[in-house]
């Protein structure tokens, strides 16, 4: 199962020292059943694209306990269906990774730029509002290869 799992500019810098998310269980996003019918789509990628969005905002409310970050990051990771356990009550989409999740399951990183940077200054000090959190979603999240994970530090 593909899995956004929200971290923050620190939580990358760990997942490079320690080769991999060592922390378990992670929460994390995903496709799930209930997401379908809250996002309403029969289109896969923007399935996907829904539960990066989810896991990108919780990447938000993270980074409001990280004095001095202004990035969000968000790792997809695939990892096997009976490590993921459904927790709807927290959300569409919401999922908890119950293992470690070795460098080699992360597909991929996705973080800001530093042209987000304001938006995400603002909706912290501004208390997450979700008018705030929706101008944060203004600005994309870049895909980056796992082998360009070094670089983004």
């Amino acid at each position: 199962m593909r899995v956004f799992i929200p971290t923050t500019p620190a939580g990358l810098a760990s997942v490079h020292a320690d080769g991999g998310i060592v922390s378990a269980p992670s929460v994390a996003y995903a496709v799930t059943d209930a997401f379908r019918a809250w996002y309403d789509s029969g289109d896969e990628e923007e399935l996907e694209y829904g539960a990066l969005t989810r896991a990108a905002e919780a990447s938000l409310r993270l980074l409001a306990a990280e004095p001095g970050a202004s990035r969000r990051v968000v790792l997809a990771a695939d990892v096997p269906d009976a490590l993921v356990s459904v927790r709807e009550q927290d959300g569409p989409g919401a999922v908890l990774v119950d293992a470690t999740v070795p460098r080699k399951r992360i597909a991929a990183v996705h973080m800001d730029t530093a042209d987000a940077e304001g938006a995400i200054a603002a909706a912290l000090a501004g208390g997450l509002t979700d008018e705030l959190i929706e101008a944060t979603e203004e600005h994309e999240l870049l895909w980056f290869a796992t082998q360009e994970l070094a670089d983004l530090l």
